[in-house]
């Protein structure tokens, strides 16, 4: 299974927490998308006897994009990849594009998958984090598209500055009420470069507290589990048969072809990543070249990949396959690595796969950086 990653690098305005690569400026959209076709071209290539099974439209905010371009684009992924008979084709979009009658027209097209970034039904929330949607058109896009799509994500937040438990509880189970079978939920992170870094060292807004955001990160895991959620990675809850698609493809170690500026590929053994620079990624594709920079992954890039992304997945991580893999000795240092962890209860070993304990889950991104192998290879 593989996948294709389509990077849309526009937004109407800038969220105040984001540091994604993006432009508020919508001269050059045309443009993009014929780049982006190209790009697809010159790619071909890398996945001659792969199987595309999930398309991911990410940004940015693809929903800007309108239906002709979208489905100029999907054309262009079946004229240069094979595709699986049933791809899941997911598009990210802000609840302020879902008008009832884009809805319907997206409904119509192959896209199967909505994203909807809503991140908090507060009006508040969504003012001091400068969203371009308020709590209206959240509510009122949620009502629409669980009309004419059965699978629906939605982002929300947690750990903003003046949320209280009780405000926390209440974005949940509103999110609930629309029977929504997948949820993915982030802490608020202070990014340098960001608006919000700024808005906090002049005192406009608090600093995010990490306890808050714990509480708040155990609150949504134990609401979601009573409602039938699988808790299948750190920030990812999905009802059974509504995992993503796309995100599972990339914990568990499968190619994707990132196309557009900033966009990631891996190929298994290698990293690439497009410029982060519209204009440069634009000049670049034109004439004929890909803009970007390749990484060969080092066994000890390869073993750090695999424990920091199985420790936050329910797969975990396999000492079968460490020790296939990577070697009895560095079977012997993670083991040895884990034991004070399996001591505190935050890791546990069942059937030989190394797990986060339910205790140990917010904490797994942390633990992972004390599982890693430093200079391996040198």
């Amino acid at each position: 299974m593989s996948g294709i990653y389509i990077h849309i690098p526009f937004c109407k305005q800038a969220c105040h927490y984001c540091d994604f690569h993006f432009s508020t400026s919508m001269k050059k959209k045309e443009e993009m998308v014929q780049a982006l076709v190209k790009e697809m071209q010159m790619r071909k290539s890398e996945f001659e006897n792969e199987i595309v099974e999930t398309i991911y439209f990410g940004g940015g905010t693809p929903s800007v994009l309108s239906d002709e371009e979208l489905d100029f684009l999907i054309d262009a992924i079946y004229a240069n990849f094979k595709v699986a008979e049933n791809p899941e084709i997911t598009l990210e979009a802000n609840p302020d594009d879902l008008s009832d009658e884009r809805i319907v027209e997206l409904a119509g097209s192959r896209i199967n998958r909505l994203s909807i970034g809503i991140q908090s039904f507060f009006e508040n929330d969504l003012k001091m984090m400068n969203r371009a949607h308020n709590a209206e058109e959240a509510k009122k896009s949620l009502e629409t598209a669980t009309r004419y799509f059965d699978n629906i994500s939605i982002d929300l937040i947690y750990g903003i500055p003046g949320m209280t438990n009780e405000m926390w509880k209440q974005n949940i189970e509103t999110a609930l009420s629309f029977g929504i079978p997948h949820i993915s939920s982030y802490a608020l992170t202070v990014e340098p470069k960001t608006a919000l870094k700024k808005l906090i060292q002049i005192g406009k807004v608090s600093e995010p507290k990490d306890e808050v955001a714990q509480e708040h990160f155990m609150i949504l895991v134990e609401m979601l589990q009573q409602h039938g959620f699988i808790h299948y990675e750190l920030s990812n809850f999905g009802k059974p048969d509504y995992f993503s698609k796309n995100n599972s493809a990339y914990w568990l170690g499968k190619k994707y072809i990132g196309i557009g500026p900033s966009a990631h590929s891996y190929d298994g053994i290698s990293r690439s990543w497009n410029i982060a620079n519209n204009p440069i990624y634009l000049k670049e594709i034109e004439a004929g070249k890909l803009p970007g920079e390749v990484e060969i992954l080092t066994a000890n890039d390869r073993y750090n990949e695999y424990i920091m992304t199985g420790l936050r997945t329910i797969w975990g991580v396999s000492l079968n396959r460490i020790q296939k893999e990577f070697g009895e000795e560095v079977l012997q240092y993670l083991q040895k690595q884990s034991e004070k962890f399996i001591a505190d209860g935050l890791l546990a070993v069942e059937k030989n796969i190394l797990k986060t304990t339910p205790k140990g889950k917010f904490l797994a991104d942390g633990i992972a950086s004390d599982l890693f192998l430093i200079n391996l290879d040198d």
